[in-house]
């Protein structure tokens, strides 16, 4: 049910590399260009340009690339659906995982009693992190992903999908290499004196306007500035570009290489977990429970 073409274009797409799908895919950068001249000739557009700095995808590209992905997507949901109605016993789970949203610690969990429930398999599903379209993602839950796996204290996130928790993450600070407080093992609360804080605005994650009514009422000498809702890679940027500090969390201190994420004296803490559809299916319950009798978490 796939075309080979269609998939080595979106390979080709999101490595920006001819020689990095061709690892990908296991053939030669040769063989991936062939793939996309004979695409292109078959479509009848330009889909890339190639660079010094790798390809790129035209207009023309962006729209079939969003359009393919969406296909590929519904290819891959066809098979799942009729093996079940086949009568298949393993289950697939599908997990969206990105650098804010990471899924390895539901891999971690998942290999400490997959060995006892092997009719179900992980397929693993990248996406990127954008603040303006995340809720939207979130929304598609029981579609595209079934599951994903993240902080949550948000109240828009809450409306949109289930959540089963499995642990808390630690409230941080992340400053640029080059701040004065990079060489910190730990801070206080009065290292951020002068500083301005970068932290999403109020009204959105009960966990976080607590730290904020704290700050604005037992330290005014602390500038606050809003970040939207939901951070992206944009976000972690805008605190490296301004020499500001970002309240940040532990699970993201890999997130951008030029900022340090530091622990902060105080027990400040956001709940993460599965988030999944409020309409969940058969095999999605089934799943969850079998984390709640190994780990009796939620």
């Amino acid at each position: 049910m796939y075309n080979r073409q269609i998939q080595t274009f979106i390979c080709a797409a999101d490595y920006g590399s001819f020689s990095k799908a061709a690892e990908k895919l296991f053939v030669t950068p040769a063989s991936v260009m062939n793939q996309i001249n004979a695409l292109e000739i078959r479509v009848g557009v330009k889909l890339l340009l190639r660079t010094n700095q790798g390809i790129k995808l035209t207009p023309a590209g962006c729209s079939i690339y969003k359009d393919a992905k969406h296909i590929l997507e519904e290819a891959e949901n066809a098979v799942i659906r009729a093996k079940q109605i086949a009568g298949a016993q393993q289950h697939v789970i599908r997990v969206g995982t990105s650098l804010l949203n990471p899924c390895k610690v539901l891999i971690d969990l998942w290999g400490e009693i997959s060995n006892k429930n092997q009719n179900f398999q992980i397929k693993i599903l990248p996406f990127e992190d954008d603040h303006t379209s995340i809720l939207a993602k979130i929304a598609s839950l029981g579609k595209t992903f079934d599951f994903m796996v993240g902080a949550c204290g948000s109240r828009e996130w809450l409306t949109r999908c289930n959540f089963y928790k499995l642990g808390d993450y630690s409230v941080c600070c992340a400053v640029s290499r080059k701040h004065s407080l990079a060489d910190r093992k730990l801070l206080q609360v009065s290292d951020l004196y002068g500083e301005t804080l970068m932290m999403i605005e109020r009204g959105d994650t009960a966990e976080i306007d607590e730290i904020r009514d704290m700050l604005i009422q037992k330290h005014p000498q602390i500038k606050i500035t809003d970040t939207p809702y939901f951070y992206d890679a944009e976000v972690f940027n805008a605190c490296e570009h301004t020499g500001s500090v970002l309240l940040t969390l532990d699970a993201w201190r890999e997130v951008h290489p030029s900022l340090v994420t530091i622990p902060v004296n105080w027990e400040y803490t956001v709940p993460y977990g599965l988030l999944y559809s409020k309409a969940p299916s058969e095999q999605v319950q089934m799943f969850i429970e079998l984390f709640h009798q190994a780990h009796g978490h939620g």
